[in-house]
């Protein structure tokens, strides 16, 4: 089961759009964050590599600074064997190659340019995560919710 926090959630997404654009601002960076990492993966032929595994550390430590800074413990739920974190995880990578960037890539900053590519990848990201939860949660465990 979701909570949905409108405040919260436009708080995160005005934070988000802030971030990536100083970001595009101060590097000339786009915040994909499948490029970052796959440009951090051997061979590294990145000349930049310092930054971006800067930016890659900083989203692995947010969750953790924003637990001390609020005081509130921040819980995961994982309902998924390991094994299914890895195929997805797999997919996903795959999917970020064959569809050239990921959904911050396209989602936050191609669709921010007005890019068509990015607009056409987005929908594709969002059809395939609507058919996902569908399969995983009505016709895969039953669930209504």
């Amino acid at each position: 089961m979701t909570h949905f926090t409108p405040v919260a959630a436009v708080f995160g997404g005005l934070l988000i759009g802030i971030a990536a654009t100083l970001l595009m601002l101060t590097t000339g960076f786009i915040a994909g964050v499948s490029g970052f990492v796959s440009r951090l993966l051997p061979p590294i032929e990145d000349s930049d590599w310092f930054s971006r595994l800067t930016f890659i550390g900083g989203l692995m430590l947010a969750p953790w600074l924003v637990q001390a800074v609020t005081a509130t413990r921040i819980e995961i739920e994982q309902n998924v064997s390991p094994i299914v974190l890895v195929i997805a995880g797999l997919l996903v990578g795959l999917g970020t190659v064959l569809g050239g960037g990921c959904t911050s890539g396209h989602g936050v900053c191609g669709l921010a340019r007005l890019s068509w590519r990015s607009f056409v990848a987005t929908g594709t990201f969002m059809v395939a995560a609507f058919i996902t939860i569908f399969i995983m949660h009505h016709l895969l465990t039953g669930s209504t919710q």
